[in-house]
């Protein structure tokens, strides 16, 4: 029997495009099949903010929708709260935002959950890494150890970007003595496709679950076109680079793992969800890339650019989380044409 995996992205406030993607499926596979996406769904994994949606799809009884409003500007304004200490230049000499307030939210809306809340059969899987260690540290319910960790507080370590937010402190597990310091985990896989895949062939290897058998759904918050400067950056050092190139984000680059997963994948179980964020045929507002812009116009545009992919990959979406899809895989949108490239 074949098994599913959903696989989000990380990306700030950008996960506004991808919850509205998936609120759009889940309206779509209630009307055509009376089925949900948990339903549907045997594996969820997330980077960051997708952490954030896929624990609380896996984890918490939030519907899709509760979860598509948690992207509001409202929602937004309090979790993204400007760091105020004196003599702290935001983001060069302290976190940009403060933790509290993020803390907060995520506490208030996943409430008790657990990474043990899972659903029996099904995994989920958060992505951070331990700064102390050096090592990724994939938060997942495959692992005793981390039954018992709150929901709230992987997806706050899972979204604990450097330089935006602070690192944050985990006792794993709960009740032990050693303590891990633990950043987002899109330092080291903004897209978590490839551990989903490799974390569902150990989860069910007494089934005999192969490559073959699984189908993945990955979705994307959107990459970003704006221009580094060459020349210049030859002569930057780490201020340059974090202020003028960005490097968090040249670091969490997905798209060397999209093109991993979509090229060990069999043709027809895989689906990438993902655009540039340009203008293109079919969507003419785009939205800002940075992680950060939680402007009314901007969450107002990260929206239409989940209504956008839906419109695209909607019908193909909905048929492989049924199982029913017979066409090919997918791979992100070409801003040429305003359509999934096809694979071969």
């Amino acid at each position: 029997m074949s098994k599913l995996i959903l696989s989000l992205d990380g990306g700030g406030i950008r996960g506004a495009a991808t919850t509205q993607f998936l609120a759009h499926v889940e309206r779509e596979l209630q009307d055509k099949a009376s089925r949900s996406i948990r339903d549907c769904v045997d594996f969820y994994a997330g980077t960051s903010t997708g952490s954030i949606i896929a624990l609380a799809l896996a984890t918490t009884n939030m519907s899709m929708e509760e979860i598509n409003s948690l992207y509001n500007y409202e929602t937004a304004q309090k979790i993204f709260t400007e760091n105020k200490g004196l003599f702290e230049i935001d983001g060069i000499n302290a976190p940009k935002f403060e933790a509290k307030d993020k803390t907060v939210v995520l506490k208030s809306k996943f409430g008790k959950a657990k990474i043990g809340n899972v659903p029996s059969g099904k995994h989920v899987l958060a992505v951070t890494y331990a700064i102390e260690k050096r090592k990724p540290m994939v938060i997942k319910s495959t692992k005793n150890s981390y039954l018992d960790l709150y929901s709230f507080q992987a997806a706050d370590a899972s979204s604990a970007a450097p330089t935006y937010f602070p690192t944050r402190e985990l006792a794993i597990p709960p009740d032990s003595d050693e303590d891990f310091w633990l950043v987002d985990g899109g330092v080291i896989a903004n897209n978590p496709t490839m551990c989903a895949i490799s974390e569902a062939k150990r989860a069910w290897s007494s089934e005999n679950i192969n490559l073959s058998d699984l189908r993945v759904l990955s979705i994307g918050t959107g990459f970003m076109t704006r221009k580094i400067n060459g020349p210049s950056s030859q002569k930057w050092g780490g201020l340059q680079w974090m202020t003028k190139g960005h490097i968090l984000e040249v670091l969490s680059d997905e798209r060397v793992v999209a093109y991993q997963a979509i090229t060990i994948m069999d043709s027809g179980t895989y689906i990438r969800v993902n655009a540039k964020l340009m203008k293109q045929p079919g969507f003419d507002q785009a939205p800002d890339d940075a992680m950060d812009d939680i402007s009314r116009t901007n969450i107002k545009r990260l929206k239409a650019l989940g209504d956008f992919w839906f419109e695209q990959y909607g019908e193909a979406a909905v048929a492989l989380l049924l199982g029913t899809y017979e066409g090919k895989s997918l791979d992100r949108v070409d801003p040429k044409t305003g359509k999934p490239i096809v694979q071969p």
